[in-house]
């Protein structure tokens, strides 16, 4: 598999979301990924009057299906839906949301949703036949709602803070923070997976290595007790700091090889071998040359 291109998922199972909401913390609720690849954790946050839902999964037809489990622990209150980030396994399911929940984006998101969204609903429709179907139909659907900085939802008894921190695993996501205790991470955060970094130059770059391990000592200073990665199981904050210590490893060792003057396949070759024997509890290898890629372009010879 090429450095450039997504990882081989035509073998994976079909991207379906399925399962009850378990519950994490008082009122707060994810319908777990089951480790499929290509299936998000999803949020549900119930409030006295209203319910947050925090991402879709991929397509209308797991959109209505987080709707209906949404509905089913919050019936008759008000609904809010956010993503994560703009990515098709996270909010391309959002049209199934239209004119039933009040859907707010950070001011990022809707611009990469513009501006990405058409470009990556192609791709993920190529990756497999499985995802193709449920990709069928997708419409991009824009938000209700944009905010700059960050935006306080009072759902009734309990509160979610939407914050944009990008540029990290994407130019423009966003965390979640209810009640000061839980805390939703997107694609900043995987459990014993290796980092999703979605750099495919020259289609996407935006992906910061920088940004997001200063990003993850931020959120570590934030103490949260419950944190929700994007894919596998939740976790707490011990995760933060093995995700920051896995990026900070990866770039000390990409700018350290290139001062050595070798090539980008070289380096690239040598710190995915090493990350394997570091990390050989962790899933999805194929991801370590994307990282060790970003962060050797981006370094200073």
């Amino acid at each position: 598999m090429s450095a450039d291109a997504p990882p081989d998922v035509s073998m994976s199972p079909a991207p379906i979301v399925q399962g009850e909401p378990a519950p994490v913390a008082d009122g707060v609720f994810v319908i777990p990924d089951r480790r499929v690849e290509l299936v998000p954790n999803v949020g549900i946050v119930v409030g006295d009057t209203s319910v947050l839902v925090i991402d879709t999964g991929m397509g209308p037809r797991n959109g209505s299906y987080v709707l209906e489990r949404a509905r089913a622990l919050a019936p008759g209150r008000k609904m809010f839906l956010t993503v994560t980030h703009f990515h098709p396994e996270h909010g391309f399911g959002a049209q199934a949301f239209r004119d039933e929940a009040t859907i707010v984006f950070n001011r990022g998101q809707r611009t990469d949703l513009r501006r990405k969204g058409p470009g990556y609903l192609q791709m993920f429709r190529g990756l497999s036949a499985s995802t193709a179907e449920y990709l069928a139909g997708v419409e991009l659907v824009d938000p209700d709602i944009t905010y700059e900085g960050e935006l306080e939802l009072d759902l009734g008894a309990r509160t979610a803070l939407l914050r944009s921190v990008g540029p990290a695993h994407t130019g423009s996501d966003q965390v979640v923070l209810v009640d000061d205790r839980v805390l939703f991470g997107g694609d900043l955060l995987e459990t014993d997976i290796f980092p999703i970094t979605p750099y495919f130059p020259p289609y996407d770059t935006d992906t910061d290595g920088d940004g997001w391990i200063r990003l993850l000592h931020e959120l570590i200073s934030w103490q949260p007790e419950v944190v929700v990665p994007g894919h596998g199981e939740v976790s707490d904050i011990n995760l933060l700091h093995r995700v920051a210590e896995y990026l900070s490893w990866v770039r000390d060792e990409a700018r350290r090889i290139r001062r050595t003057g070798v090539s980008a396949d070289t380096a690239v070759a040598t710190i995915d071998a090493t990350a394997r024997q570091r990390w050989p509890r962790w899933e999805r290898p194929e991801w370590i040359a994307h990282t060790a890629r970003a962060f050797y372009d981006r370094a200073e010879s």
